[in-house]
């Protein structure tokens, strides 16, 4: 049997890699982004592995990787990899996703907590040596409104009603999450600002598309309270920033705890970094102890059934884009 061909587009150093040990023979890897190697590599390739998180050079090279028939990115998000050669080519596409959904619904939990609580007030007491004590509230009885009800939103979710939350969820489906006991109502997209003027705090874990780039701009932070605050933990672009940093030194809404940014890393004197009313983390609030090994584990697992010719896991619909 001739080896199966993959080709890792990464950091050749990058311990995590180490997991590729685990594939099956025969197996023929070639690990690197020097775009030399990749370009020689790519021709042979039955499989590409990204694991560098950026669309190049994969898509310098893609041209050539005629007898390549599946890609998986390690990353949850593929809006990088969709130009539109891959998108009309047959080769199938699978990602990360589910991997990163637990970690990212405890920093939702955690920023609703840091704002109810007013822990940034209490710091700023603590390290001024001034005894300052206040109300705080509770966030049971409160409304979560989440965008994009995947597995990030369904993880959150879960939490949050455990936590005595009503919880409201849009999603392009609205009739998939029919019944789900962790929801109390589920809207289509044109539900959006009904759903946002109700909510508490909005969790965006939308994935980037061309219907969800922009899809919460001004018009949809207007309908917000005064004292909502939005989480993003899905793609910065879904947001319009300037209009967010808009709202956000206007006291239009109460805050905002963000993961994810339209250009990473956040250019300096970015107002996000001095506005006291965000929690701002710099796309790391998915980094549990592990993850890159465990991210490389789903790669070995789908490439098994790659190997036997069964269907793959995460696939992607790449016309949808998630």
């Amino acid at each position: 049997m001739d080896p199966i061909r993959v080709l890792v587009i990464s950091n050749s150093s990058a311990p995590h890699l180490s997991v590729l040990q685990e594939l099956s023979q025969p197996v023929h890897v070639a690990v690197g982004q020097d775009l030399d190697l990749v370009r020689r590599e790519a021709q042979d390739a039955h499989v590409v592995m990204i694991g560098n998180f950026r669309a190049e050079p994969f898509r310098t090279v893609f041209p050539l990787a005629t007898r390549v028939d599946w890609v998986h990115s390690l990353a949850a998000g593929v809006d990088n990899f969709l130009f539109p050669e891959f998108i009309k080519s047959p080769v199938r596409l699978t990602n990360g996703q589910g991997m990163f959904s637990e970690p990212l619904a405890e920093f939702a939990v955690g920023a609703m907590l840091y704002f109810s609580k007013s822990l940034r007030r209490m710091l700023e007491s603590q390290e001024a040596g001034r005894w300052d004590p206040f109300d705080v509230e509770m966030i049971a009885g409160r409304t979560l409104g989440i965008v994009g009800y995947g597995g990030i939103g369904r993880a959150t979710a879960k939490l949050a009603r455990g936590m005595g939350m009503r919880v409201l969820a849009l999603r392009k489906r609205a009739t998939l999450s029919e019944g789900d006991p962790n929801v109390d109502a589920v809207y289509a997209p044109d539900g959006l600002r009904e759903m946002l003027a109700v909510s508490d705090f909005v969790l965006v874990a939308a994935p980037l598309t061309a219907e969800t780039r922009g899809m919460i701009g001004a018009r949809e932070l207007s309908a917000l309270k005064s004292t909502a605050v939005v989480m993003n933990v899905g793609r910065g672009a879904v947001i319009v920033e300037s209009e967010l940093v808009d709202a956000l030194e206007g006291n239009r809404i109460r805050g905002a705890a963000l993961d994810v940014f339209t250009q990473e890393p956040l250019p300096e004197g970015h107002p996000f970094y001095r506005l006291k009313n965000v929690l701002l983390s710099p796309h790391c609030a998915d980094r549990a102890p592990g993850w890159q090994q465990a991210a490389m584990r789903v790669f070995v697992e789908n490439f098994e059934l790659y190997r036997k010719g069964l269907p793959l896991r995460n696939l992607v619909d790449k016309e949808a884009g998630y």
